[in-house]
């Protein structure tokens, strides 16, 4: 224990400050879903504990989770597509529906500079996810 392993790889979440407690937790939630089914080689291998009991498997590296304002969180979208990074994005948009296809019909509805971006997750090499994330502080 105590060990710390380096990786080539970062996951970072920028997540709007502005949002409800409950809102910014869904949005971490969803958007790291994104970032495991596009980066299935990021999931470790499964849980079990002393008493043998199994739990699922985790996303095997540390994920970042920085706050943004509106703004910073464009900038940080651009920054991530300037460099071949996709990404996963939640919208306000998305709150209002109740369906994976309802959401993904809220988004495509909105060119990419309108889009009321609400949070943003990515992975990719670690030189690259700094300088997409650069200036922007942890969340608190």
């Amino acid at each position: 224990m105590g060990e710390f392993m380096q990786f080539d790889t970062k996951i970072a979440v920028v997540i709007r400050n502005d949002l409800q407690t409950w809102q910014k937790l869904n949005v971490a939630s969803f958007l790291t879903s994104g970032v495991a089914a596009a980066f299935p080689e990021c999931i470790g291998d499964a849980y079990e504990d002393a008493s043998a009991t199994k739990y699922l498997a985790l996303i095997g590296q540390p994920i970042l989770i920085y706050g943004a304002d509106g703004p910073a969180l464009s900038r940080a979208l651009d920054r991530a597509l300037t460099r071949n990074v996709t990404p996963a994005v939640y919208t306000d948009d998305m709150f209002k529906t109740a369906h994976d296809a309802a959401n993904r019909e809220a988004v495509k509805a909105v060119a990419r500079a309108d889009l009321n971006l609400v949070g943003i997750a990515m992975r990719a090499d670690r030189k690259v996810i700094d300088k997409i994330v650069d200036g922007l502080k942890f969340h608190s």
